[in-house]
């Protein structure tokens, strides 16, 4: 059967569910969107512990941001290494602050929470390594705008869920999903479709039998018939 694209009630039934089973998570925007550019960067790759780890360490290694942008390379990549490929995310960093520098003349983002959304996104996705997703995150986490991030695991949800095209690009998911979602449910359901993929709507054997989606989920019907479950 072609996939056909979803209207918001189905969206609100499956945030209602996951309401349910994990609770109303609630945004507190923590404004300092350039800590959360550098924080997204090194979660890449990575788990939250590690990443967490490793930005501890930066922070208190460095003053500042200029610190960092200024050190040699070598000290920044040392800082980081508890967060895995180390050496790509140090040049990544340091190429993001200077880039901030030369086009902001300094490194002050908060023009972002009052910026036009797509000067916005243009702005931090023309820097190395920061995609939609990374632009998400700085966008909803410091300044609660109505960004949903679409990581491995909210992809793999929404997709098994028919919410997104077959095959669509993370960027074309992340549109989708917007488009979808009322702006106040955003950052809900974000999160709780993060806890969802890592907690039962697993990569490999995903505990169908315990999804309170079930029976909104064609993957979940499928996977049942396979098993021939009545």
């Amino acid at each position: 059967m072609p996939w056909k694209p979803p209207d918001r009630r189905r969206l609100r039934k499956i945030r209602d569910r996951l309401r349910a089973y994990y609770g109303k998570p609630r945004n507190e925007p923590h404004r300092a969107p350039l800590d959360e550019l550098v924080l997204t960067i090194l979660s890449q790759n990575t788990n939250d512990r590690n990443r967490d780890v490793a930005y501890a360490r930066l922070r208190a290694r460095f003053d500042s941001w200029d610190d960092v942008a200024n050190a040699p390379l070598a000290e920044v990549e040392e800082a980081i290494r508890p967060g895995g490929i180390s050496k790509v995310k140090s040049q990544r960093i340091q190429q993001i602050l200077k880039v901030i520098a030369a086009e902001t003349g300094g490194l002050d983002l908060a023009f972002l929470e009052r910026a036009p959304r797509e000067q916005a996104l243009e702005f931090l996705e023309s820097m190395p390594g920061v995609g939609r997703k990374t632009a998400a995150c700085v966008l909803l986490f410091s300044y609660d705008r109505p960004e949903l991030p679409v990581d491995t695991h909210v992809y793999r949800v929404t997709s098994r869920l028919g919410l997104i095209r077959p095959g669509a690009s993370f960027a074309e998911a992340h549109e989708e999903l917007r488009r979808l979602s009322d702006p106040d449910d955003v950052y809900e359901l974000h999160v709780n479709m993060l806890r969802h993929g890592r907690r039962l709507c697993r990569p490999q054997r995903p505990l169908c039998e315990q999804c309170p989606l079930l029976r909104l989920c064609p993957y979940g019907a499928a996977q049942k018939r396979t098993r021939g479950d009545r």
